[in-house]
């Protein structure tokens, strides 16, 4: 019988429907085994929470990258073109030489300098103020498509300035309102250097979306902004956009041979390398720091496999006595452990997906409860908590997580398999 049994035992094949039940019912609590059940559980939880985190903190740590990336190169050059003596006084002849090279999209002739604004009611606040003309303007979707009040239809005709909201609403100013700014570089008298006053009308507000931006950068007519500063019929830099912001490097030495002058550059990855920089330490640094989770999850499934291992010790011995293969035992376990894996980073990926497609109500509704504002505008630069899932990121988590899973169950199982029938039915 026994030979008859071994026979057939070799002519079942791996990961057969007897093996898929056993596992399947080892993994059933019962009263003998609760506290392998628990640690189970426990097993379960822990995968499921750590990719659930993994999957969310990645998507937000994207999200922010996506959102501050495009806000900072919507409003500010790939490349800054700069005057080796300082100021460009024949911008307009340059401008269309430059802009005849391949690769860029436009250029933006930019005075700006630094200068104190205050509100109707005497509050105050530093402010960037930045020259362009109207069309230039326009070309900046960032600032031209998210125009909250007002317009920028006579924008160069008027003796306006464009806002943005944080800006009004921290000196209480609306469409129409005006505002004072001040700058230290104004007319140079017997006296000394006395600060240009001026008053401008609200003309526009507008919101990029982010607050470092919205709060602190006026928009003025170029030739306004000129005499405001001193730089009559001069500009400070080029702002360049390309159409592709990677392509800084190819672009770079035609825009100095078609300048036919010194230059002096700067692209936007110098400009901001620190920033982002520290958002890729961040997220890397993240990503192992939940990935522990997940590890101590699947040290779990160890336990509980060893556990399960000595409670099932005479099932073993018997199906081995009735012909299974060392294989099928190793196999019964890996499955065992497997499942646990593989559920706990299932419901782990929709919990995550869930989570980040409704992160924005998610963080409103913390708020509420908590009665405190856990995503500060002014902390996080911007004004919306942002998410984006990159598919490449989460089949990493998904694979570690399943990995780390089946290599937990590699121990345990082989140690079922290794065990002496003869010993495990000894006392039978």
């Amino acid at each position: 019988m026994n030979k008859t049994d071994m026979s057939v035992g070799r002519q079942i094949l791996p990961f057969a429907a007897f093996e898929w039940m056993i596992a399947f019912r080892y993994m059933l609590p019962n009263r003998k085994q609760m506290f392998t059940s628990v640690i189970t559980i426990i097993s379960f939880i822990g995968i499921l929470i750590g990719v659930w985190a993994l999957v969310v903190v990645m998507s937000v740590m994207n999200g922010f990258r996506t959102e501050l990336l495009n806000r900072i190169l919507g409003i500010n050059g790939h490349l800054v073109i700069q005057a080796a003596d300082g100021t460009f006084d024949d911008y307009e002849t340059l401008i269309p030489r430059l802009d005849a090279v391949e690769g860029v999209r436009f250029i933006l002739p930019v005075v700006e300098g630094q200068a104190l604004a205050q509100g109707e009611a005497g509050e105050g606040t530093g402010a960037l103020v930045r020259g362009l003309r109207k069309q230039d303007l326009e070309k900046m979707t960032m600032v031209a498509n998210n125009i909250k009040q007002g317009t920028l239809k006579d924008f160069d005709k008027s003796d306006g300035v464009a806002i943005g909201t944080g800006m009004a609403e921290r000196l209480g100013l609306t469409l129409g309102s005006e505002i004072r700014l001040i700058s230290p570089d104004g007319d140079v008298t017997p006296f000394g250097v006395n600060p240009r006053v001026k008053t401008y009308e609200v003309v526009a507000i507008y919101e990029i979306g982010m607050y470092e931006y919205d709060s602190s950068i006026i928009f003025m007519p170029l030739e306004e902004t000129q005499l405001f500063f001193n730089q009559e019929g001069k500009v400070q830099s080029l702002e360049t956009f390309l159409d592709n912001p990677d392509d800084v490097d190819a672009v770079w030495p035609r825009l100095e041979e078609a300048s036919g002058r010194q230059i002096y550059m700067i692209d936007w990855r110098q400009r901001n390398q620190s920033f982002f920089s520290t958002l890729q330490v961040e997220r890397n640094v993240m990503f192992i720091i939940l990935s522990l989770i997940v590890l101590v999850a699947a040290l779990n499934i160890i336990s509980g496999l060893v556990m399960l291992v000595k409670d099932k010790g005479h099932d073993i011995a018997i199906l081995r006595t009735m012909g299974a293969r060392r294989s099928a035992i190793m196999r019964i376990f890996m499955m065992t452990g497997a499942i646990i894996g593989v559920s706990g980073t299932f419901f782990g990926v929709v919990l995550g997906i869930i989570t980040c497609l409704n992160i924005e109500r998610i963080q409103s509704f913390i708020s509420w409860v908590s009665g405190v504002d856990v995503f500060n505008r002014e902390l996080y630069f911007l004004s919306q908590l942002p998410s984006r899932m990159d598919a490449g990121q989460t089949i990493m988590v998904i694979i570690m997580a399943l990995l780390l899973s089946f290599l937990a169950t590699l121990i345990p199982a082989w140690h079922a398999s290794r065990l002496d029938p003869v010993q495990a039915l000894r006392y039978e």
